[in-house]
C-alpha cells in the first residue's frame, strides 16, 4: 500500500481502495468492506493512524476475525 502513496494516490484513497473498493470489486460489499451492522466482524485496529503514515499500518493493536479478538500469545 506504501507504494499507491508513493505514486502519488492520497492515503485515505488507498485505505478505500483495499477496504471497500476491494469488496465492491469482489461482488462481497454487502457482507464485507465496513463496519456496518450485519456484515463480517473483521478488523484490525491498530495504535497509530495510518492516514499521517501508512507504515503505521504495522501498530497492530488487535486483530478481530468473526468476531473475535484474537489473542497474538
Amino acid at each position: 500500500m506504501i507504494s499507491f502513496v508513493r505514486a502519488g494516490i492520497p492515503p485515505m484513497d488507498v485505505l478505500k481502495m483495499t477496504t471497500s473498493g476491494a469488496a465492491s470489486f469482489s461482488g462481497l460489499a454487502g457482507e464485507r468492506g465496513s463496519i456496518k451492522v450485519g456484515k463480517a466482524a473483521d478488523m484490525v485496529l491498530l495504535d497509530k493512524n495510518p492516514l499521517a503514515d501508512m507504515r503505521n499500518l504495522g501498530a497492530v493493536h488487535s486483530v478481530i476475525l468473526r468476531g473475535q479478538i484474537l489473542d497474538s500469545q
